[in-house]
């Protein structure tokens, strides 16, 4: 029993506070990114990852194509997209 609290108990301890600090936190993080990435729509605003600004133009599975400056389209991966800025 002693070997118990004195090694095992702090061990289990630290891996539950990494749990709540860090991986719970980035899991949530993750799901909201692939909920928002599930809801892209025609017509949304969005900002990619490398900063473009631009509307969705089309999207399928794993592409959108992206309408830009001077009726410019562009294709991209669909997780590149950072954000949805759509005003409310």
């Amino acid at each position: 029993m002693e070997i118990f609290t004195t090694m095992i108990l702090p061990l289990i301890l630290m891996f539950v506070i990494f749990y709540f600090l860090l991986i719970r936190p980035q899991q949530k993080k993750q799901n909201a990114i692939n909920e928002m990435h599930n809801a892209l729509k025609r017509g949304d605003k969005i900002i990619t990852i490398g900063g473009l600004h631009g509307t969705i133009d089309s999207i399928d599975e794993d592409r959108i194509v992206i309408l830009v400056n001077d009726n410019r389209k562009l294709t991209f991966d669909r997780t590149a997209v950072r954000e949805v800025v759509n005003p409310d």
